[in-house]
């Protein structure tokens, strides 16, 4: 199938006489005969559903669906996208152990990295996405456990070059983990160019209708944890906690991470969704395909329009002709990168704020990647206590608004931008 058929079509098969659409287990607990056959799940001996809090028919459904689309072997539903974040490192790395990371990744992932899981006695090494394969070489440890990067940064749209830094994870025996949530695996799928786990914040373009909070991690089922089983013992030795099960021998590469992920990190910490909330999901996901072309069309005509606009000082869109991504986004992206949009306008601070207060159509949110055109202008708002010198050295610009674009008539949006950066220079 297409993904257009996916989106629609896959993790869920009404056999006849049954729903089409998934149906919402709204059930913490499921009923067995007997305590034997409850006993086999728990000792992970037989598939199949005893708490919510582990797994649910409906999440599981959903996360087949998602799966399909990235073609990964497996994946699980989380309650966030930060959860999704966590659980794809912690399932894997833990106190001791060193993981590196993009300098650009979206702020909640550095702050969870830097400051929260640092606190867990995981160390964490922050590498320019564009580093030489020297500082990049530099930065590998005994220890390191894994390598995480977005596809396209949030909010500084820069585009990861996924297969220069798989090769580098895997000449090191670690996985390359892709954030994946503003390309979509409508636009990109990061294990064709050698990532090993891709996350989500389904929050975004996935739901796509500001309705429902969720995450998700998928694994490729292509990494051999027992090739490297000395650098990860929480997959290739065993677990006390399920009679001494080792997940790699048990479940192979296909279904190990995620069987852990789920049967251990999701037992304890549990970060789970709910079904109503995955049904939710599934119905943004059936129209993901459309929406995100239609984001794609709209933000590729905003951003020229913009590039051309007197009243603005910069433009940043990887599909820009001209812009320092362009091209890596045509190789990893070809039929399109995402919605959202940074730009600057001319006269600094007081005239972006100006420029914002007069928007009629686009509203002011800290959200992006919905079907409503949405701003951002971080100076005013997310970085307001900072001065333009510790913007600028955070590398963010007075001047600079994020727009995600939405989905409505083009034509509109251009219009809002055009009268309100009018309206702001005077």
């Amino acid at each position: 199938m297409q993904q257009e058929t996916k989106c629609i079509e896959a993790g869920y098969t009404p056999k006849n006489g049954e729903p089409r659409m998934i149906p919402i287990v709204q059930s913490t607990t499921f009923k067995y005969d007997t305590s034997a056959d409850m006993g086999k799940l728990f000792d992970l001996e037989a598939e199949g559903y005893f708490y919510s809090r582990l797994q649910n028919p409906t999440n599981d459904m959903v996360a087949a669906k998602i799966a399909a689309l990235e073609g990964g072997s497996a994946a699980m539903l989380t309650s966030s996208g930060q959860a999704a974040t966590f659980f794809s490192v912690f399932n894997i790395a833990g106190a001791g152990d060193h993981v590196i990371a993009s300098s650009t990744i979206y702020g909640g992932s550095f702050n969870l990295f830097n400051v929260t899981m640092r606190k867990m006695g995981i160390d964490f090494t922050f590498v320019d996405p564009e580093c030489s394969d020297e500082e990049l070489e530099a930065a590998f440890k005994p220890n390191t456990k894994a390598v995480f990067g977005e596809t396209i940064a949030n909010p500084a749209l820069i585009v990861f070059d996924i297969e220069r830094f798989a090769k580098a994870a895997h000449k090191h025996g670690v996985p390359l983990i892709i954030d994946n949530t503003f390309a979509t695996p409508i636009n990109c799928r990061p294990f064709e160019w050698g990532a090993d786990i891709v996350t989500h914040s389904t929050t975004k373009y996935m739901d796509g209708h500001d309705s429902t909070v969720g995450g998700a991690i998928v694994d490729s089922g292509n990494f051999d944890w027992m090739a490297h089983a000395d650098k990860f013992p929480g997959l290739c030795t065993p677990d006390e906690s399920y009679h001494g099960i080792t997940y790699a021998e048990k479940f192979g590469k296909e279904k190990a991470y995620i069987t852990k992920a789920t049967v251990q990190l999701m037992r304890d910490l549990g970060a789970v969704p709910s079904a109503i909330n995955c049904y939710i999901l599934n119905l943004g996901l059936e129209s993901m395909a459309v929406r995100v072309q239609r984001h794609c069309e709209n933000a590729q005509k905003v951003a020229e329009f913009l590039n051309n606009n007197e009243n603005v000082s910069y433009v940043t869109y990887p599909g820009l002709t001209g812009d320092k991504y362009y091209d890596r986004a045509k190789k990893y992206m070809p039929n399109g990168t995402c919605g959202v949009i940074s730009f600057g306008v001319k006269g600094g601070r007081k005239t972006a704020e100006e420029f914002m207060k007069n928007l009629k159509l686009a509203i002011i949110a800290t959200h992006v990647a919905d079907a409503h055109t949405c701003v951002l202008h971080p100076a005013s708002s997310t970085h307001r206590q900072m001065t333009d010198e510790e913007l600028l050295a955070g590398g963010v610009k007075a001047d600079m608004v994020r727009l995600s674009v939405g989905i409505e008539n083009v034509n509109d949006i251009i219009a809002d931008l055009k009268q309100a950066l009018e309206a702001a220079k005077n």
